[in-house]
């Protein structure tokens, strides 16, 4: 009886997920003018719909401003967050101990409660419409979680490991960069997942410093669809479909670790 109902709430949960997307391909695929209901799907393919996002929302520098937050943002926060997470884990003192709570304290914040304080300091050192301050950003609110799975992974491997290193001559820096972050590579892919979804996702941050045109993320883009005198759903659709994309890729490669490093990143 209790296996019959998981299935079911897993099927139920399954559904809940699909039917957004199910919905998705059929207003990106359908005709402008096309005012049958939004749950049939249509019976031609209306391929205009992707030409015209991605001419008018201008996707290709979208495209581009994307992937370089998103790929540079990924990239600090793996290394930084691995490498402040290998004191906390290892060495467990007082101060490291407060630092860990810290962190963790700060996932509770919510970014819209700082955001005024944070356009006005963004303001002040002149990265309005500039990457290295979304990116920046984009950063400091990654890191609690990064620094939370890295942590937990890290207190999973047993301490053995670093001792025999460090008698075969080893250093700190060397038993964390040869013996440990090689075994961190279920983790790393959770937080390359969470994290670059995160981010190449994000709205809040993109739309009030990133206010340009030329610099805009996919969110931002296609925001523009949406205004007093103009609603261009289908072409949103669309859009939508081209920006999860990259994501889908990268996911595929790195699902099989995804689930691994999230159960025994949270295991301690």
């Amino acid at each position: 009886m209790n296996k019959k109902l998981a299935l079911i709430v897993t099927v139920l949960i399954c559904v809940l997920h699909i039917i957004p997307f199910f919905i998705l391909l059929n207003i990106a695929f359908k005709s402008p003018h096309d005012t049958s209901s939004k749950w049939l799907t249509p019976s031609y393919l209306y391929l205009a719909n992707f030409v015209n996002a991605w001419q008018n929302a201008h996707l290709d520098s979208a495209l581009l401003s994307n992937c370089i937050i998103a790929s540079t943002a990924v990239v600090s926060v793996v290394i930084i967050g691995a490498m402040a997470s290998y004191p906390l884990a290892r060495f467990p003192t007082r101060w490291n101990t407060v630092m860990y709570t810290l962190c963790i304290a700060c996932m509770i914040v919510p970014a819209l409660t700082i955001l005024v304080s944070l356009y006005k300091l963004v303001v002040d050192i002149g990265g309005i419409d500039t990457y290295w301050a979304v990116i920046l950003i984009q950063i400091t609110f990654s890191l609690p979680l990064t620094i939370f799975l890295y942590t937990g992974f890290l207190n999973t491997i047993p301490r053995e490991l670093d001792e025999a290193a460090l008698i075969d001559g080893c250093n700190r820096f060397t038993v964390f960069l040869y013996v440990l972050l090689p075994l961190l590579k279920p983790v790393t892919a959770t937080v390359i997942i969470l994290v670059g979804v995160f981010i190449w996702n994000d709205y809040q941050f993109s739309v009030f410093f990133l206010q340009q045109p030329g610099v805009q993320t996919f969110p931002v883009a296609l925001s523009a669809f949406f205004s007093q005198y103009q609603n261009e759903i289908n072409w949103v659709a669309a859009g939508c479909l081209i920006s999860i994309l990259p994501a889908v890729v990268v996911y595929t490669f790195l699902q099989r670790y995804f689930i691994k490093g999230l159960t025994d990143g949270i295991a301690k």
